[in-house]
């Protein structure tokens, strides 16, 4: 097996447990007792944890070696996973949620997507980059649907095996826990090709880059922190806690949707590929991206769930086509020793602002309406979008010059 079919498994195993805890995380919150407001704070927690390992992962990763991070990854992940799975009180959650780096977004942005896209360049050639990223994402968009199918489990254990709903949500995190360990036998296959020189070699902690690279890394990283704290208002999470509140709808009829939805941010993947090649990367991933968030805030105004959903689909087959356009041009606009630390800064900066939004947002739900972080995170994305293009237009990646 070689290393690019490694990290595609291993990041369809992950992006499986991370799409089930994307919808069940709130749910499971909210029957042990916790208000929207608590609900989020967790969120937050979590994704607190992971930009922890992010700041570990960009600056010392390489020096560490990418095996053995993402081996430590994975170990920590399913002992977080455990841990929620044994609940308790708000303290014993927050502090699973922070050292497992429990994701509640629906969708994997931590520190082994990081490494592994650090990795995946190096298995191809700057023609086929934006390819093989889009079957990365689209490998990880499978997991996530398959994950949100997951989560209409609880029900089916409760009316097939006689499970009580507490127990049933338990198992499902003990799940994740499972899902989450398999992919260390995975990295453990990796080969000495996935290790960068990346590290410096004169003794100094600081990984290495050059003035031009850390320019565009500041300068693009100020315009993701815009649309990761967008993004934050916008986590499968509170959107799930949306719909159930909203719509009176169940924990199963919410996991059919999100499972629709990752099918077709899988199929965008591979439409943004080729929209790329024609138009170019910065182009295709703003001229998709803002109709997705004028359709995000069309949700909020829906009479009934049925409508909510189709507009909620519609903005779902846009959305991600920016995901493997955006990891390719970010990668493609550095040197390749660069990946590593340019990969780690840019995710963290992303990461960072999606810890800072759900508290919020989980606040807006409970002291004004269940649609406000709907409407704040799509303004915030069109903004984005706009300052994006005029910013990067004219910094073309190899393969358009």
């Amino acid at each position: 097996m070689n290393d690019r079919r490694i990290i595609y498994a291993a990041a369809f195993l992950r992006a499986l447990a991370t799409g089930m805890a994307g919808v069940l995380l709130g749910l499971y919150l909210a029957r042990i007792g916790f208000t929207a407001a608590v609900i989020g704070v967790v969120i937050s927690v979590g994704l607190a944890g992971a930009t922890l390992a992010l700041v570990v992962v960009t600056w010392i990763g390489d020096r560490l070696g990418r095996r053995r991070a993402l081996l430590a990854l994975s170990l920590l992940g399913a002992g977080g996973g455990v841990l929620a799975a044994l609940g308790g009180g708000l303290p014993a959650v927050a502090a699973a949620a922070f050292f497992g780096m429990l994701n509640g977004m629906g969708r994997d942005r931590g520190a082994a997507l990081v490494l592994e896209q650090a990795i995946l360049p190096a298995t191809t050639d700057d023609a086929g980059r934006t390819g093989a990223f889009a079957r990365y994402n689209l490998f990880t968009d499978i997991g996530h649907a398959l994950g949100a199918l997951l989560a209409a489990a609880p029900v089916a254990l409760q009316t097939m095996a006689g499970i009580a709903e507490a127990e049933a949500y338990r198992l499902m995190f003990m799940l994740y826990a499972v899902l989450l360990a398999a992919g260390t036998p995975l990295y453990l296959k990796l080969s000495p090709a996935a290790e960068a020189g990346a590290a410096r070699d004169d003794g100094a902690a600081s990984p290495r880059i050059s003035p031009g690279s850390r320019r565009i890394l500041w300068r693009i990283s100020a315009l993701f922190a815009i649309d990761s704290i967008a993004g934050g208002f916008l986590g499968s999470a509170l959107l799930s806690y949306f719909f159930f509140e909203r719509f009176a709808v169940s924990a199963a009829m919410i996991g059919g949707l999100f499972f629709a939805a990752r099918v077709l941010n899988a199929l965008s993947h591979l439409g943004a590929a080729w929209l790329a090649a024609r138009i170019g990367l910065v182009n295709t991933m703003v001229f998709t991206h803002i109709p997705s968030s004028v359709l995000l805030a069309s949700v909020a105004f829906a009479a009934d769930f049925w409508v909510a959903a189709l507009l909620f689909l519609l903005r779902e087959g846009l959305v991600e086509m920016d995901v493997p356009t955006r990891q390719s041009y970010v990668m493609a606009v550095v040197k390749p020793e660069e990946r590593t630390y340019a990969s780690g800064v840019t995710h963290l900066v992303r990461l960072g602002g999606w810890s800072v939004a759900p508290g919020l947002a989980g606040w807006l739900m409970q002291a004004a309406s269940l649609g406000m972080p709907l409407f704040i995170g799509a303004a915030m994305k069109i903004a984005y979008d706009l300052l994006l293009w005029r910013a990067f237009r004219k910094l073309k990646p190899p393969e358009e010059r």
